[in-house]
């Protein structure tokens, strides 16, 4: 959840570090710090709580740094307050060791006890001072940096992806990860590492990605990486395709909003390249062609956003093959003795492909014996490595912390599985089949009529933004989409809002309707529409306001009974969700923009979730 950068090469450390911790600081932004090692082998660290401009402005009014090597890090902090002293970088009590840290190490306290009964004293309460002290203490011991560095791996238990200088090695950073994202880049005499890709794209697009346990040594002008058992790896290298420009605003006030409006050229960058003559065709599935014939039973399993995909797409994968389909929160998969086996299909989403929750529900799933289909966004990325099939969204980079592209693009390969495996199976006639794959190829488009009409939304918003408590209520996939809408209005604008099936307000919410609440009416589904038209009406009737989001042609429905109407294109019942999440999403984003929210760092949250 943290950001590290890290940089060996020939130019001053310094702008490098601050660049790419600006990119970076979407993964966590509560304090931030850099450490620069000079040629003769002076530390220094400058860090402070806040935003990188705060970093930014303490560097420039304290005596200069200088270096051409370097370690940064932006932290969300997990053990010890935001302040001065918990920023990273850490160093242990000599000054020698200085270390950077994504992650928990869930035995620190024990090690810390261990470190002090020795005589070493801590100045901070996280637990990335426990890994620099540690390391120190091999170090001082044995002389051999190396065999510190594994002394300290070796005794730590938990997540971590890390950089390390020691000022006895001038020209190098090591670094090493388990269960937390860490890459390197390769340029032109320098070589660098990251957590994220986006930090190094303005200077190298050549990666290798750290597996779990690896450690590896850069200098300006070589990088070298070993196993667990010492032993040196070659590592792969791939290219980024990224356009740096995918990373940037681009003229927009905010990431989300630019995110938003990606969103249909996102879906066709995702749709296109799996369309040949008609028919849906995964390539990445295409060496396990009996993937679904032998599946009985369907997990999938995700994280907030990702987990939200998954509803929705029970509905359409029952509904589709008529197989069994559970959707499960990755946090709590491993705890649940899941009932899954060689005959079971495990779907696991995430953005990033990096959340440690999914990853170990993935592991989980492996070793009970199921089958692995990931839905990531992050090429490389863990999930993406471990899976037996990966399917890459190809999204681009998402910087804004609240997910939408990514969201979308999730949705949309759910529901083109839907029909691939309803093929497979003969479960599906050539007219419907059609009929889908003409709708999909008009999604983009459609989604463009919604985005080139956001008065409506801009209007509505402005009339709630001051509202303390929302509601949203669908059934079927309408209830799915509405956890979707509910937790994006909360995640930007701290606002309250809770999503129900709507048959369920009776069932005790409805006691919380009184003037003051809106109620967010999601009725798209036509064999449930009246239904959640009368649940909307019990909640008006106690005095609550109501809105409505509908298709075009069913807008007239609602026209007396609501205070506005969010009307969206009609299109095939499995694509649906992808056009109603677009207004949810726009309101979700005009509410935090009139009540002032940072709106693309909202307080508390961070954008990869590596800790459990």
């Amino acid at each position: 959840m943290c950001g590290i950068i890290g940089f060996c090469g020939n130019e001053e450390a310094v702008p490098i570090l601050l660049e790419g911790l600006e990119k970076l600081e979407y993964r966590g932004y509560d304090s931030a710090g850099v450490a620069v090692l000079s040629d003769e082998g002076t530390l220094k660290i400058r860090k402070c709580k806040g935003r990188i401009a705060s970093l930014r402005e303490k560097i420039g009014s304290e005596s200069p740094i200088t270096g051409t090597v370097g370690i940064g890090h932006t932290r969300w902090a997990t053990h010890g307050e935001p302040n001065d002293v918990n920023a990273h970088p850490q160093a242990g009590m000599s000054g020698r060791i200085v270390v950077v840290h994504n992650g928990i190490i869930e035995n620190y306290r024990e090690l810390r006890e261990f470190l002090e009964r020795r005589g070493y004293k801590f100045q901070s309460e996280t637990d990335t001072e426990v890994v620099a002290q540690l390391m120190e203490y091999y170090y001082m011991g044995r002389g051999e940096l190396m065999d510190a560095v594994y002394s300290m791996l070796d005794r730590i238990k938990g997540s971590y992806a890390l950089g390390i200088l020691c000022s006895d090695f001038p020209g190098q950073i090591i670094a090493a990860r388990k269960d937390a994202p860490l890459l390197i880049g390769y340029g032109e005499g320098s070589n660098y590492i990251a957590s994220d890709v986006t930090a190094l794209l303005s200077h190298t697009r050549t990666v290798s990605y750290l597996e779990d346990e690896e450690v590896a040594v850069l200098s300006k002008d070589s990088v070298t990486v070993y196993d667990s058992g010492r032993l040196q790896v070659e590592k792969e290298l791939h290219t980024v395709e990224w356009d740096v420009s995918a990373a940037e605003k681009g003229g927009y006030s905010h990431f989300m909003i630019k995110e938003i409006m990606e969103q249909p050229e996102a879906i066709r960058k995702t749709v296109s390249p799996r369309l040949r003559d008609g028919r849906i065709y995964f390539e990445e599935l295409a060496e396990d062609a009996d993937l679904i014939k032998n599946c009985s039973s369907i997990y999938i399993v995700g994280c907030g956003s990702a987990y939200h995909v998954g509803v929705v797409g029970k509905y359409m994968l029952e509904k589709a093959l008529r197989i069994p389909v559970e959707v499960c929160l990755a946090s709590e998969f491993r705890y649940s003795d899941p009932i899954v086996g060689p005959d079971s299909l495990v779907i696991v989403i995430s953005q990033s492909g990096e959340t440690l929750d999914t990853m170990a529900a993935m592991r989980e799933a492996k070793k009970l014996g199921a089958k692995t289909l990931a839905i990531v966004n992050v090429i490389g990325s863990s999930i993406a490595r471990e899976a037996d099939h990966v399917i890459y969204t190809w999204a681009g980079p998402e910087i804004a912390v609240a997910t939408t592209k990514a969201y979308s693009t999730q949705l949309v390969l759910l529901s083109m599985l839907t029909v691939y495996f309803q093929h497979q199976l003969g479960k599906i006639s050539e007219d419907d089949y059609g009929a889908y794959i003409a709708a999909l190829t008009d999604l983009p488009d459609k989604m463009n009529e919604i985005l080139d009409n956001i008065g409506n939304i801009q209007k509505t918003a402005s009339k709630y933004f001051n509202l303390d408590s929302m509601f949203f209520i669908g059934r079927n996939i309408d209830y799915a989409l509405g956890l979707e809408g509910s937790l994006k209005l909360k995640e930007i604008s701290y606002i309250h809002s809770e999503s129900y099936a709507a048959g369920e307000l009776k069932h005790g919410t409805i006691s919380l309707m009184e003037p003051g609440v809106l109620v967010v009416a999601i009725a798209t589904c036509k064999s449930v529409m009246d239904k959640t038209f009368s649940n909307m009406v019990e909640a008006t009737s106690r005095g609550a306001d109501a809105v409505v989001l509908t298709t075009e042609e069913s807008a007239k429905t609602f026209e007396d009974s609501v205070r506005a109407i969010l009307a969206v294109p009609e299109t095939h019942d499995l694509l649906q969700a992808n056009l109603n999440i677009v207004p949810l999403q726009l309101f979700a984003y005009y509410v935090a923009l009139n009540r002032g929210c940072d709106i693309d760092k909202p307080r508390n949250l961070a954008k990869s979730v590596t800790v459990e």
